[in-house]
């Protein structure tokens, strides 16, 4: 039987910057993507968010980005290795903290934003990545785009790594995400994305922009919790993978 992980990025509320609904969405992830503080959030909010994944009993990730607060981490940076790699363990550090102060600890890492997407192309950048993570958890479970070189930096340095697809977000013929500068690139109709998502998990394939079928291996699926109408797309999607005979479970373990 085929299993598969949902997941959502979560702890980015701030009081005069809301963008999802972070209880409603932790009662149908087994996931949770937690904002560091970096490109999104606050202490008191974070903490609040571990604390629900703590009571739902879904796994948690710390969800490091670029130090962009303003860009909400989507902004594209070239930043030197010393700077990012002090940056991801400082985030990772401070997430670890928190979750441990709630009762819950972190299993697995996911990068944000323009940083996921830098390392999934760029080397020396998944690389310091990968050696913030070595230095404070080696145990962590590394969440990044499938095909991507992230994966097979962290393969090659020893660290345990799972693939994600995005359930909201339009392909390339190559397998990439669609710039969200592009018309298309963010997915809001949740029957679409939930009969995509079962063709993933069946046949391990997306439909790209241009018609053709990509393969894609993935063991966790991101449903943003940003999007426009993100609960309703969760909720179709985890329905019809259940319906399908899917098992949903999370990739790297609990909560606590």
């Amino acid at each position: 039987m085929t299993t598969i992980d949902l997941n959502s990025d979560l702890g980015e509320n701030v009081p005069d910057r809301v963008v999802g609904d972070d209880e409603a969405m932790l009662r149908v992830v087994t996931s949770a993507n937690v904002s560091c503080g970096f490109h999104a959030g606050s202490p008191q909010g974070i903490r609040a968010t571990l604390a629900a994944a703590v009571a739902q009993g879904v796994a948690i990730g710390a969800h490091p980005g670029y130090r962009d607060y303003e860009g909400f981490g989507r902004l594209p940076m070239d930043v030197d290795s010393a700077t990012l790699q002090a940056e991801v363990e400082y985030q990772l550090g401070a997430l670890q903290a928190l979750a441990s102060a709630v009762g819950g600890r972190t299993v697995y890492v996911k990068p944000h934003g323009a940083l996921y997407n830098a390392i999934a192309r760029d080397e020396r950048q998944a690389q310091d990545v990968v050696n913030a993570i070595r230095a404070i958890d080696p145990s962590l479970v590394l969440l990044g785009l499938a095909g991507g070189v992230l994966l097979d930096v962290a393969e090659r340095a020893g660290i345990a790594t799972a693939a994600e697809a995005f359930a909201d977000r339009a392909y390339t013929p190559e397998g990439l995400l669609v710039s969200r500068t592009e018309p298309g690139a963010v997915l809001h109709d949740p029957a679409l994305v939930a009969v995509r998502m079962v063709r993933l998990a069946q046949e391990g394939v997306v439909r790209a922009v241009d018609g053709t079928d990509v393969a894609v291996r993935a063991e966790s699926i991101c449903v943003h919790g940003d999007s426009e109408g993100a609960i309703a797309m969760a909720e179709a999607t985890r329905s019809a993978l259940e319906a399908a005979g899917v098992t949903i479970a999370p990739f790297a373990g609990g909560a606590r």
